[in-house]
C-alpha cells in the first residue's frame, strides 16, 4: 500500500502518521505532486485557516494535481473543507471537488470552536462508515461547518446539525479527526484503506 499525506505545511502531520503506521502502512509525507499522483490512497489534512492552507497548496502548484485525482482522497478536518468549493473563513475559493460550501458553524449559543467528543448520526451505508455501529463518537475541534446535503454521508449535532462526511466519487471528507477518534477513528482509516474501485465508481 503506497499511500502519501500531502505535507500542506499548516497540518499536524505527526499524529495522523502514526494513525496510519499503527494499522500497519507506513505513509509518506510529501508535496510532490508526482508523489502524490502516483498514491494508492492520499489523505489531505488541515490545520489552521482555508484561506493560509489555499495559499499553500497553490504556492507548491498541487491545487490541480488534487483536482485531477482518481484514487481515493480523505481531507481530514480542515483538509474536509478544502474539499468543498467555498470557505466562510478567509472568504476563499477551494478546491470544488465536492459541490459544498463551508460556512460559520451556527452553534446557537454554544461556544467556538467545537472541541470534543460527538457521535456521528444518520450514517449512509459507504465504505468509510462499514462496521461503526450505533452513534460511534469521533473528535471535532472546529469552527466552520458544511450543511448537510446529498454529499453527506455522516451528521452531528452541537447547536445545529452539520456535516460530519461528506463524499464524491472518491473524494471522502471527515470534519473530525479520526487519528484522535480512539477505536472508531481507527476503524474508519481502516476502511479507507481498503477501499476498492468499486466503491469510489458511483
Amino acid at each position: 500500500m503506497n499511500l502519501v499525506i500531502i505535507d500542506t505545511a499548516c497540518a499536524n502531520l505527526t499524529s495522523v502518521r502514526f494513525a496510519i503506521e499503527r494499522l500497519g502502512v507506513i505513509p509518506e509525507v510529501t508535496a510532490d505532486a508526482a508523489r502524490i499522483q502516483q498514491a494508492d490512497r492520499v489523505i489531505l489534512p488541515g490545520v489552521g485557516t482555508a484561506r493560509a492552507a489555499m495559499r499553500n497548496l497553490q504556492q507548491l502548484e498541487l491545487v490541480p494535481v488534487i483536482r485531477e485525482l482518481q484514487q481515493p482522497v480523505l481531507g481530514i478536518c480542515l483538509g474536509m473543507q478544502l474539499l468543498t468549493d467555498w470557505s466562510a473563513e478567509g472568504d476563499v475559493d477551494c478546491l470544488g471537488v465536492i459541490p459544498a460550501r463551508t460556512e460559520r458553524l451556527q452553534a446557537a449559543g454554544l461556544p467556538l470552536p467545537h472541541m470534543g467528543w460527538n457521535t456521528l448520526q444518520d450514517t449512509t451505508n459507504n465504505p468509510l462508515t462499514r462496521g461503526l455501529g450505533l452513534d460511534p463518537w469521533c473528535y471535532f475541534v472546529h469552527s466552520f461547518a458544511v450543511a448537510p446535503d446529498r454529499y453527506t454521508i455522516a451528521r452531528t449535532n452541537y447547536g445545529a446539525t452539520f456535516a460530519a462526511m461528506i463524499r464524491n466519487r472518491n473524494f471522502f471528507g471527515a470534519q473530525f479527526h479520526p487519528e484522535r477518534s480512539g477505536a472508531t477513528g481507527s476503524r474508519i482509516l481502516k476502511n479507507f484503506l481498503e477501499i476498492t474501485d468499486a466503491d469510489t465508481s458511483t
